[in-house]
């Protein structure tokens, strides 16, 4: 990734671009990514023996017309893709899902929320990452993560970051090589639960 330079801020993984905007401040929020589940993704048994090469990693940028790829990948969310809430998330340009393939298997997804405030501009939340056991330790969630940082730039977005898990190395590795500095300080995460029975 170029012309971006990551700062950790309270606790989270910030990435910083040098896009049209600069250089901005980030804060930590309240959003928490994972990686994946580990659960196989899609059909056709597990992907343990696949050799994946740059060229066989595809990354596809969704819209609302992938939906039938979006629940092919459904396995590694947290929970059971709902096409109403797909088809809600698409269809906002300031929402961005990107899916890994290997071959014809979704192999991990990145997503991503645009955010604005008044005085600071537009930051990008990473809100997850997830990377089918099997597929991880091969590149998959650094280059989603840098998809999206990409994405962030081009869009102007003056920040990227995200929140994980202190514990979770697999997802603070992708956001170390795709350039993001992780902040080793605990984090106070408030959080209100609004379900309505």
């Amino acid at each position: 990734m170029t012309g971006s330079r990551a700062r950790p801020v309270a606790g989270g993984d910030i990435w910083q671009g040098r896009g049209p905007r600069g250089a901005g401040g980030a804060r930590a929020g309240h959003g928490v990514a994972r990686a994946g589940r580990g659960r196989e993704a899609g059909g056709g048994g597990p992907c343990e023996d696949v050799h994946m090469t740059d060229a066989e990693l595809r990354l596809q940028w969704l819209t609302p017309d992938d939906l039938a790829d979006l629940e092919r990948a459904s396995d590694l969310f947290d929970n059971p893709v709902r096409r109403e809430w797909g088809r809600r998330f698409l269809a906002l340009e300031s929402h961005h899902l990107c899916l890994a393939w290997l071959g014809s298997r979704p192999v991990g997804f990145v997503s991503g929320v645009e955010m604005t405030h008044p005085d600071k501009g537009t930051e990008l939340f990473l809100y997850e990452l997830g990377v089918d056991e099997a597929a991880r330790g091969r590149g998959v969630g650094g280059a989603l993560v840098e998809a999206l940082a990409e994405r962030a730039m081009e869009r102007g977005c003056y920040a990227m970051w995200t929140l994980t898990d202190h514990d979770n190395a697999a997802a603070r590795a992708a956001y170390r090589k795709a350039g993001a500095d992780t902040e080793e300080e605990a984090l106070v995460m408030p959080f209100w639960d609004l379900k309505v029975d």
